[in-house]
């Protein structure tokens, strides 16, 4: 693993941060089922936009400390964090423990692909 320096911390701020924007672009709209799809389409692309303008630098920056495998299986796994807690909090649906099993194996994947054999 990295150190905590900015380049390698930095990257992976960056990539919480777009996780979130596009959590909200995807899933967002699924409490206004009422409006226009074409509404929800254009507003979640323009919420995508910040989230591009956040991951497109995360990862040029993030590649000179990690490969592209680490890059990719961190946002995976933000992604997963981001999307459970925007789950519970923000659509109201529960997690079971299903959700933990799939999401623990997905974690030990991860913990797998950082490792140096």
């Amino acid at each position: 693993m990295p150190s905590w320096s900015p380049a390698a911390v930095l990257p992976i701020l960056m990539l919480l941060a777009s996780n979130v924007f596009m959590t909200f672009a995807w899933y967002g709209h699924l409490k206004f089922k009422s409006s226009p799809i074409l509404l929800a389409i254009l507003a979640s692309w323009g919420i995508a936009l910040f989230e591009y303008c956040l991951a497109v630098p995360a990862n040029r920056m993030g590649s000179a400390v990690y490969s592209t495998a680490e890059l990719k299986t961190m946002q995976e796994v933000i992604t997963l964090i981001v999307f459970a807690g925007f789950s519970v909090l923000y659509l109201k649906e529960p997690l079971g423990w299903n959700h933990a099993v799939g999401f623990g194996f997905i974690a030990l994947g991860a913990y797998f692909i950082f490792q140096k054999f």
